[in-house]
Parts: C-alpha cells; structure tokens; sequence
C-alpha cells in the first residue's frame, strides 16, 4: 500500500471522528439552555463542521488557488443571501 494514501485514509478517518463528535456536541447543546447562545453555538459548530468538509473532502485544502477562489465567492454569495434576507424580516 503507497504510505501517502494510508495516510490520506487516515486523514480522512480522522476528519469523519471529528465531524462525529461536533455532532454529539451539537445535539448535547441543543438540551442545554444557553439563552441567547443557543443559536449562535449551533451556526458555530455547524461552520466549523462546514469547514472541515469543504477542507477535506471537496479537497480544497490541496487545490488550486482558483477553486479557492470559487469556494469563497460561493460563502460570499450566501453571506449576501443572509444579509439581504435578514434586512428584509427586520424592517418589517
């Protein structure tokens, strides 16, 4: 077996154990009573898990610097979405 794919595997199952345990640490959250936190705990953990995916298995971590590029004109794109959607509810 080629060392470098038995240490992308490894990689890769590292990364799945920890998606994991953001998700129990998510659904534990989600039973305690943060108040005002509650939501903003849970887009944390979300970005963070969103993070490690886009990172990891959509391999951006080792793409070129156009993909990265694409990658985060899309976050932009969604952040715009967020904003203008928000400002609409809010001033209503």
């Amino acid at each position: 077996m080629d060392p470098h794919a038995a240490a992308q595997r490894k990689t890769y199952f590292l990364v799945f154990g920890v998606l994991l345990v953001l998700t129990l640490i998510t659904t534990g959250v989600a039973f305690i009573n943060l108040g005002p936190f509650n939501t903003p705990v849970a887009l944390a953990i979300a970005m963070t898990k969103a993070a490690l995916v886009a990172i990891y298995f959509m391999h951006l971590r080792h793409s070129t610097f156009l993909a990265r590029v694409f990658a985060g004109a899309g976050l932009v794109w969604l952040l715009h979405f967020i904003v203008f959607t928000l400002s609409d509810y809010l001033t209503r």
